[in-house]
């Protein structure tokens, strides 16, 4: 990636896809800000070069990069702003900024989640929030798990904008030796699948919970797809493939991957654990926790038929029994 001076950008988020992502990026001509809320995590990086929480082999270039704990530090001077936390932390983490410290830069969501209690999406909240324009906004979607990007095994990334050259420019950003970036003017449909393959992933987790098999899952997952499409054609219609690896392929690793936090937290919710002792074990957020609320709830004007995403709010939030409850999803699948 040849550029005469480094472009500068500022990553908002101090876990493993924040680190990732830092990782790809430092691979091309770059000057990255790395805001961080722990002090300590931030001093440790700045002192031994590797994020001691997160990704901890993953060496950190420090002529590339600087950690800094001031949010406006960070975003002084910037071309992109990477918002890589939970979606529950995005309002704590930029609280203080207004719309002056977003004027002139192009945001980039790689959070797959949704604003609890606004039910919003990430970009939609940052419109409103800082008026920053769609043509300026983009997402990124995997299949692209965090601690393959570690290892540099060969990765995807597809980057979602209304803008398709603001998508083309981002994916330059993320594209290195091993990892291929790709734009696609779907902004809405990348993110709501993002957020959706999430509570597929829950329901996966819950059925090997269980004592579900192989063949269960592959029809759960496929069953998944199809009322992914109707959601999002209901509520952003546009032509999709949903084939694509944007979609598809970030479902399949999802529901799939051992490296899943949201497999795992339902795996725990089928075996038995509380909601609390499997946030508790796993000491990481899973979106999909928060997402099928707020999925729940907007569907709630659609009425689309979404019998696994029902399911997985009934167990989470109306604290069905999950034998009993994917016993009656088990009749509504094909």
């Amino acid at each position: 990636m040849k550029h005469d001076s480094p472009v500068r950008i500022t990553m908002v988020g101090g876990g493993s896809w924040a680190t990732a992502l830092i990782k790809i990026l430092s691979e091309n001509n770059v000057s990255i800000k790395w805001w961080m809320r722990s002090k300590t995590d931030a001093n440790h990086i700045k002192t031994f070069h590797h994020n001691k929480s997160y990704l901890s082999d993953v060496q950190i270039n420090p002529r590339k990069v600087k950690v800094c704990t001031r949010v406006r530090d960070a975003f002084r001077e910037s071309e992109y702003v990477i918002l890589a936390v939970p979606a529950a932390f995005v309002s704590d983490a930029l609280a203080g900024l207004d719309t002056r410290d977003f004027t002139g830069k192009c945001i980039i969501s790689a959070i797959k989640g949704m604003i609890p209690e606004k039910n919003q999406l990430v970009t939609d909240w940052v419109a409103d929030q800082f008026g920053v324009p769609n043509s300026r906004m983009a997402v990124i979607a995997g299949p692209c798990h965090a601690e393959e990007v570690a290892l540099e095994k060969q990765s995807y990334l597809t980057i979602g904008s209304t803008d398709l050259a603001c998508a083309a420019e981002v994916a330059r950003l993320l594209t290195c030796r091993f990892v291929q970036a790709s734009p696609l003017a779907d902004i809405y449909g990348i993110e709501y699948s993002a957020v959706m393959k999430n509570i597929i992933a829950l329901a996966s987790g819950i059925t090997r919970g269980i004592g579900y098999g192989d063949n269960f899952q592959a029809v759960l997952v496929s069953n998944a797809m199809q009322e992914i499409k109707r959601f999002v054609d209901a509520v952003y219609p546009q032509h999709r493939d949903l084939s694509g690896s944007a979609y598809l392929g970030d479902l399949l690793v999802t529901a799939y991957s051992p490296f899943s936090r949201n497999r795992t937290f339902g795996t725990l919710i089928g075996r038995g654990y509380t909601i609390q002792s499997a946030q508790a074990e796993m000491n990481m957020i899973a979106e999909g926790y928060y997402a099928v609320k707020s999925i729940h709830a907007i569907n709630r004007q659609h009425n689309v038929d979404m019998p696994i995403t029902d399911a997985v709010y009934n167990i989470l939030y109306e604290r069905a029994s999950p034998v009993a409850e994917m016993k009656i999803l088990q009749g509504k699948l094909t």
